[in-house]
């Protein structure tokens, strides 16, 4: 299994000017590429492949004696991106999906990154070290041990002019959590983050409303600052730093909750959520967004594959709110989202909709694992 290991780097003067010059040569790469393909196809209706433009750019690195002040492997890596998002992009075609036609990189995108290749011994992870090519031992805030096989190192500056480390190991071996034989069905919401089906309600941490008059106050002074200004640029790194705060705080929390879940429960059944479109409300898309119900989902999918435990996915349009987990009469004044309890005209049960949809889950989710 791959797994990857992230830790803070703190490069010196001289290995951020390297940082630096090896994100410019990566970026130039790719954009003369990108720009190859298209006129190739503009010219002569064709592809130009992966293999041809190795080829290219070792001797690109003959007539730009600048680009060898780059790790080799991370140019080859450009190549290799370029090549994956042509292949995503008419994967993407052939199903029906929005294309997303691969974008020219700029020096101005607030995230970049470049990624080395394993070679040898060129990346190596000591206590609190770790050795990259060109740059040689930079300091690292080791945080986990390393485990498996290295085969690759994606550097990455992040808009708050922090810089991180990102190691790809292979052969990892994930021990299993202990089997505990309790079953549970998950509903989300805003309200609560989520309701599990034994009436357990998990408070939504709502991190960015918390953050907001903060964020508002700085976005305010940086529409102020003249552009192209240090002073402009420092209000936008203070900025970047509120928003990396809340996303850190959020994701603190979605870890720590999924793997508490996977830990106590073998089988966890959730509803698929289309949040693309949920988020088309202009009135809930904040909401929806800071919950960030697709992350925990994801997290949830991923875990319950390290951990051998079973994730199940109740089909989308399921009306697990409207329905009584008792007798299954269905209730349509229960889709206002406005009623929080109602009462079965059937059977007479008492139930709090939250609750009722989880149990719901749950059922409809043990009925599919069974199958």
């Amino acid at each position: 299994m791959e797994k990857c290991f992230k830790y803070r780097i703190y490069p010196n003067t001289e290995q951020r000017e390297i940082i630096s010059k090896t994100l410019g040569c990566c970026r130039f790469a790719f954009n003369r590429f990108l720009a190859e393909r298209i006129e190739a196809y503009k010219q002569e209706k064709k592809t130009i492949s992966r293999f041809e433009q190795d080829k290219k750019l070792t001797e690109l690195k003959k007539e730009l004696i600048w680009l060898r002040e780059a790790d080799s492997t991370a140019l080859q890596a450009v190549v290799q991106n370029l090549d994956r998002a042509y292949q995503n992009f008419f994967r993407r075609i052939k199903n029906g999906e929005k294309p997303g036609f691969p974008k020219f990189k700029s020096k101005r995108d607030s995230r970049k990154s470049y990624k080395s290749k394993a070679v040898g011994k060129n990346i190596e992870v000591y206590e609190k070290n770790i050795k990259l090519p060109k740059l040689g031992l930079v300091e690292c805030r080791v945080s986990k041990e390393i485990q498996g096989r290295i085969i690759s190192a994606t550097v990455s500056q992040n808009p708050s002019r922090k810089y991180f480390v990102s190691v790809c190991c292979t052969g990892v071996e994930i021990e299993p959590f202990a089997k505990t034989g309790a079953v549970t069905g998950i509903d989300v919401g805003i309200k609560e983050f989520a309701i599990t089906s034994d009436d357990r309600k998990i408070e939504n941490q709502k991190y960015l409303t918390k953050s907001e008059k903060k964020l508002k106050r700085e976005q305010r002074r940086l529409s102020r600052k003249p552009k192209g200004s240090q002073n402009r640029n420092k209000s936008k790194v203070k900025v970047a730093l509120i928003h990396e705060k809340v996303a850190n705080q959020r994701g603190d929390f979605l870890h720590k909750l999924s793997t508490e879940i996977v830990r106590n429960y073998d089988v966890i059944c959730v509803e698929s959520l289309k949040i693309k479109n949920m988020v088309k409300n202009r009135r809930l898309a904040k909401s929806i967004s800071d919950v960030s119900w697709g992350e925990f989902l994801r997290q949830l999918e991923y875990k319950c594959e390290w951990y051998g435990k079973n994730l199940v996915k109740i089909p989308q349009f399921y009306a697990s709110s409207q329905t009584c987990h008792v007798c299954g009469y269905k209730n349509a004044a229960v889709k206002d989202l406005k009623v929080r309890s109602w009462v079965c005209p059937d059977c007479g049960m008492n139930h709090d909709r939250d609750i009722n949809a989880a149990k719901n889950i749950l059922n409809k989710g043990l009925e599919i694992f069974a199958v």
